[in-house]
């Protein structure tokens, strides 16, 4: 495990990844599109301890559908002081289990559009009153010319809209891309955020530098509305999958601003997620 030449600063939050397993006491979804590793609490603590991330925010994978269960436990063995959850729900989750989810520490619902065995994209504005009322937010996983597509709905959406993965733009496609311009205006709308997690867009593959100008021309664009996780386990990758503390030391190559930096690893994300700075 590399530690980075800098930890995070105190207080960061991790704001994207994901718990797998153990298998026997939470079992995969039949309707799983990919086989993941095993990925333990124990596991993602130690890559926490290594990069300096002191708080973090537990994402719903798809492999486990809209069993929520292994990432409710993850939180409470994090600790509800420092962890929060991203859950996977739809329209059969009735008001009595949406408290239930919000007591366990759930305080978003995540749209993945990319990996399969997601919530259909049909339910997105229906979850999205129904949650409102809770102070919860919604995260969309989609690429880019999926994102541009919904752009404008989601502008509209009576919750905050988080995107993950850089809006899933390539970077081979440019920052000039209508697909990224329209990820800007989604952000220009105020109503968006974005996670600045970002070699899953690299068009060039390891060590996934080239999606720098992305990077930050979204930080230029909205520096209070963008956050940052490791996407740890780094799943469903075809090559070598990167090492967390490389990912920071992009970041902080990437946005030298110091001030910057603060507000993308600690400010902004305690805000979306309810944290107590």
């Amino acid at each position: 495990m590399q530690a980075p030449r800098q930890k995070a600063p105190k207080l960061s939050i991790d704001c994207h990844f994901h718990i797998f397993g153990p298998f026997d006491r939470f079992p995969l979804d039949p309707g799983r599109a990919y086989e993941p590793p095993l990925a333990l609490v124990e596991d993602y603590l130690a890559v926490a301890q290594t990069v300096g991330l002191e708080r973090m925010v537990v994402v719903q994978p798809s492999p486990y559908g809209t069993d929520n269960r292994v990432t409710l436990n993850a939180v409470a063995r994090f600790g509800r002081d420092r962890a929060v959850a991203v859950a996977v729900i739809d329209d059969s989750f009735d008001a009595a289990s949406l408290t239930r989810l919000s007591d366990a520490g759930v305080c978003g619902v995540r749209f993945n559009l990319v990996s399969g065995n997601g919530t259909p994209v049909e339910q997105i504005e229906a979850l999205a009153r129904r949650i409102a009322p809770l102070g919860w937010h919604l995260q969309v996983y989609a690429t880019g010319e999926t994102l541009s597509d919904l752009a404008a709905m989601l502008a509209k959406l009576p919750v905050p809209v988080d995107i993950d993965h850089v809006g899933g733009v390539k970077a081979a496609l440019g920052t000039g891309h209508p697909q990224f311009q329209a990820l800007l205006r989604l952000l220009d709308s105020g109503n968006a955020w974005v996670k600045t997690c970002s070699y899953r867009v690299s068009s060039a593959g390891h060590p996934w530098s080239d999606v720098a100008a992305n990077v930050q021309a979204l930080v230029a664009a909205a520096p209070e509305r963008c956050v940052w996780g490791t996407d740890w386990p780094h799943t469903h990758m075809q090559g070598p999958a990167p090492e967390a503390g490389t990912l920071l030391e992009q970041l902080f190559d990437w946005v030298p601003d110091e001030t910057s930096r603060h507000r993308i690893l600690v400010d902004n994300p305690a805000r979306l997620y309810g944290f107590e700075n």
